[in-house]
């Protein structure tokens, strides 16, 4: 099989292809560029999940990046046990095929527990007195060790969070070159994250955004070149493009004010309690999951979604099914935002009641996505908290704020302009038309095979 590379940089649209990228305005002139419609979900988990597979998530069960769990009877966001894509991924059919086959995969999604040869990420260390500490997982055990002997400790403080910045994707960038001198894998999956953060943060306002385009423009450059001189074959690719958005929905807090949340208080402030509810949303990004526990609920839940400006499709059982997204973990209804809206996870009605997570960057306790992360409320309170942090106290880094205005991009919506869906860049003897999610798999397959 064809040494081959996948390239995916989060958030690549043709409309920001140009004078801040130079490298790729150049390498594109003898390559095909062409678009992959927006699938539904169009986000990060779900997208790579059906690149990887060539299937709806209506197949492979990636909803979304969360979902209900029905039987914890919790809100699970950002799992990553690649058990939980119930379909065969593209190294196992090339395993099948070619006994020699290898498969790198940095980064993408879902990247434990897979019998993909080697593989990093992201896997913080919880300590027992309540302190994260950046680290990343491999499989090998010890390529962790080896890729942080020689490039330090992975960034995680800069994978995500008001620190998040290019040093992760250098990190990400550096470490896939190593892991593929020491093993020459057959397919690498590369995931570079760097631009998600400025256009959701800033939307696609070059005045913000120039520098990181140029930034990111650099690590393509390098990588490139590097798989070039290997003799692969090189897909460059992103899952969604990001839109400008300024209107956030709050939809818990309606459905609250309808009496249809159950809240408890803890020490003062609140939680939600999905199990207790009649009805709940699972926001993440520009779209929603809806889920009934309370059957007689369902038609003030759907007189309440009719009525909330915002929404511009509100699927149910039948449009599940139109749009490949029909699975038993996705809600009962599943929500798109109009353009320029997206949904918040927001329940409580007073900040001053907010649960304490909702200041911190803490991924996997929120019921919801929540890209206010990547802002910082007060520097000075967050400088306080790390001297607390160096001299050994307990601290909470409860430096977010609660003002979903703040950003200004968002995806996961299929009703965008076509210069903000995401690209596909390849020779054109690979791809030669415009593709759909699911076809991806077959651009890379022919990769392979070539």
């Amino acid at each position: 099989m064809k040494k081959t590379v996948v390239i995916d940089v989060v958030g690549l649209s043709a409309n920001l292809i140009g004078k801040h990228t130079p490298f790729l305005e150049q390498y594109i002139k003898n390559k095909k560029l062409s678009t992959i419609a927006p699938m539904l979900p169009a986000v990060t988990t779900a997208v790579q999940s059906t690149y990887l597979t060539g299937k709806q998530p209506s197949q492979h069960g990636i909803v979304g990046n969360g979902w209900y769990d029905e039987t914890d009877a919790e809100i699970k966001f950002w799992k990553q046990s690649n058990k939980l894509v119930q379909a065969e991924k593209i190294w196992d059919q090339a395993k099948k095929e070619n006994p020699g086959f290898t498969c790198s995969n940095m980064f993408w999604w879902y990247n434990m527990y897979s019998n993909a040869d080697y593989s990093v990420t992201p896997r913080p260390n919880y300590l027992a007195d309540g302190r994260k500490m950046p680290d990343c997982y491999s499989e090998p055990a010890e390529l962790r060790d080896i890729l942080q002997e020689k490039l330090g400790q992975f960034p995680l403080f800069q994978f995500w969070g008001p620190g998040a910045n290019i040093k992760s994707s250098k990190w990400i960038a550096d470490a896939s070159m190593m892991t593929d001198e020491i093993f020459d894998p057959t397919l690498t999956l590369i995931y570079l994250p760097h631009l998600d953060y400025c256009l959701q943060k800033f939307g696609p306002n070059f005045n913000h955004i120039g520098k990181e385009l140029t930034e990111i423009d650099a690590i393509l450059k390098e990588l490139i070149g590097f798989y070039e001189s290997k003799n692969a074959n090189v897909i460059l690719l992103s899952e969604y493009g990001i839109t400008p958005v300024n209107t956030p929905i709050h939809l818990n807090r309606v459905f609250r004010e309808a009496g249809l949340l159950q809240i408890r208080i803890e020490r003062g402030l609140e939680l939600l309690d999905a199990g207790a509810s009649k009805a709940f949303v699972v926001a993440d990004h520009q779209i929603a999951h809806v889920y009934i526990n309370d059957k007689c609920a369902t038609e003030q839940v759907k007189t309440i979604l009719n009525q909330t400006p915002g929404i511009a499709l509100v699927l149910d059982e039948e449009g599940k099914k139109t749009h490949g997204i029909d699975h038993n973990r996705a809600g009962d209804f599943v929500l798109v935002a109009e353009p320029e809206s997206w949904f918040t996870y927001y329940f409580w009605l007073d900040d001053a009641k907010a649960p304490d997570y909702a200041r911190c960057v803490d991924i996997h306790k929120k019921p919801g996505y929540d890209p206010v992360e990547m802002f910082m409320s007060s520097k000075p309170r967050a400088a306080y908290k790390l001297l607390r942090k160096k001299a050994g106290f307990r601290y909470i880094m409860d430096v977010i704020p609660l003002d979903a205005t703040l950003i200004k991009g968002s995806h996961g919506s299929i009703n965008t302009p076509t210069d903000f869906h995401p690209v596909l860049i390849t020779d054109p003897a690979l791809s030669a038309e415009n593709k759909t999610a699911t076809e991806v798999y077959d651009v890379i397959w022919k990769a392979l095979s070539s």
